[in-house]
């Protein structure tokens, strides 16, 4: 039984990596694609720095992902504390209707967004021109519940008589929100903003209904390019944009672990000792 989870296991990862794998192998050919191989070069990556139209759209990825991130990140961790102060039935209630986004289609999501950006349009009776300001909204609501759902469960491991000790000892209530609060559900917050960041990054279609034509991310432009034979230098951005996610899962992973291993160390301090 044990062998077959492990051959299972093995099949599973094979399906999820190798097409990656051949992307990454595919962004260092010299072929047109890679039924055309010849040899290993770099020249697709020297192509894709040296793009004018790639690189700038790259750039305001980029900047959405980064401002929308913080932004979510600072409300969602807000409203996770405010979430874990209610009642228990009304907790429910609340991330009931916060897990919507979640499990509500993408496309849905992007075309209720669009008609409420024309709506708001109508009734202020003015044009609201897609762009930035449409991007960073809809990027800020389908971040949201990420990051919530990364704090919380941060939020029912800390100690509540930490913030009552901090209150006991002089502190002002947003001294302890800062130097206890903050610090006890860190972990949680930055895993949000890393999620926040890479869902933003990768968004293509809640975006394509909000975008306009003074703001394209790359996302969108890369689905003009799939209606044709990608070029290499396609692959080798894709390869960077894989690996610069890798890492930052990586980074998340490692901080989750860490967090782990002080809350062990902490717990095993308040043990008592039993004497012989």
């Amino acid at each position: 039984m044990k062998k077959t989870i492990r051959i299972f296991t093995v099949l599973i990862f094979a399906f999820l990596y190798i097409p990656i794998l051949l992307l990454v192998f595919g962004s260092f050919t010299s072929g047109s694609d890679l039924s055309s191989f010849h040899s290993l070069t770099l020249t697709n990556y020297s192509e894709l720095f040296a793009d004018r139209v790639l690189l700038p759209l790259l750039k305001n990825s980029l900047i959405l992902a980064v401002v929308s991130s913080l932004i979510a990140t600072a409300l969602g961790t807000l409203a996770a504390i405010g979430i874990q102060a209610l009642s228990p039935k009304l907790r429910s209630a609340v991330m009931s209707v916060t897990n919507i986004p979640m499990t509500n289609p993408d496309i849905v999501t992007g075309v209720s967004l669009a008609l409420l950006f024309a709506f708001v349009g109508q009734a202020m009776k003015t044009e609201i021109r897609l762009g930035f300001a449409t991007l960073l909204i809809a990027h800020i609501t389908f971040n949201l519940p990420y990051v919530i759902l990364s704090v919380l469960p941060k939020l029912r491991q800390m100690d509540p008589t930490l913030r009552d000790a901090a209150l006991d000892l002089g502190c002002r209530p947003m001294q302890a929100f800062f130097k206890v609060t903050i610090y006890e559900i860190l972990p949680g917050i930055v895993s949000g903003l890393i999620m926040a960041f890479t869902m933003s990054l990768d968004d293509f279609v809640i975006s394509y209904f909000v975008y306009g034509p003074e703001f394209v991310t790359l996302p969108v432009e890369i689905y003009n390019y799939v209606k044709k034979p990608l070029p290499p230098k396609i692959y080798a951005l894709f390869t960077l944009m894989f690996f610069a996610i890798l890492v930052m899962m990586l980074l998340m992973n490692l901080i989750q672990g860490k967090d782990d291993k002080r809350r062990k160390l902490s717990l095993a301090s308040l043990r008592p000792v039993r004497r012989t």
